[in-house]
């Protein structure tokens, strides 16, 4: 037999065997592409989640008993105002990053 015959067969047999690893790296990478996307949008939606729950409770389910009880954010800082140490950092916001003011 021809020795470039052999080597022939050799090359078409490694690359028909490159091709099919290429095929299967491309589904495998068709897969992780697809995973990532969808990690990423349940992400994003996660994370709004998080932020925005506690608005939506206070809006829908906090603020509704506020007003039915005649309380405002005023009578709600005045009772902060009793919290021992909340006046003097109350304060120290106030005064802004100078000091003094």
């Amino acid at each position: 037999m021809n020795p470039e015959h052999k080597d022939n067969d050799q090359i078409r047999e490694i690359l028909l065997e490159n091709q099919q690893l290429m095929a299967e790296n491309n589904i495998l990478l068709k897969k992780l592409h697809r995973n990532a996307m969808w990690t990423f949008w349940v992400r994003i939606a996660w994370f709004l989640f998080i932020i925005g729950l506690p608005f939506v409770l206070y809006f829908y389910i906090i603020q509704p008993y506020f007003s039915a009880l005649g309380s405002s954010f005023e009578v709600f800082q005045a009772g902060l105002q009793e919290i021992p140490g909340w006046k003097q950092f109350y304060d120290a916001i106030q005064s802004g990053p100078g000091g003094g003011e």
